[in-house]
């Protein structure tokens, strides 16, 4: 139950971590980055953060989700 709650905790401060970088890179965004040809390289980069965000957020759903299951059944 401990390394499942280590786990949790890993995810969850790697989806906020990934959350705080995304913004970041959102917040530089610029006119050139908005008004070029096709997706700019920051946009790009948006895409890849915001998928690593979604990744850890479904892996700490995931794991709170077992940690309940063994607690229910142990009860």
């Amino acid at each position: 139950m401990l390394f499942l709650a280590i786990l949790f905790l890993a995810a969850v401060l790697a989806t906020l971590f990934f959350l705080i970088k995304g913004l970041v890179n959102m917040a530089g965004t610029t006119t050139q980055d908005l008004e070029g040809d096709g997706p700019s390289q920051r946009a790009l980069r948006s895409n890849k953060l915001m998928q690593k965000r979604i990744l850890f957020q479904a892996v700490a759903i995931g794991v709170a989700a077992l940690i309940l299951l063994i607690a229910s059944a142990k009860s």
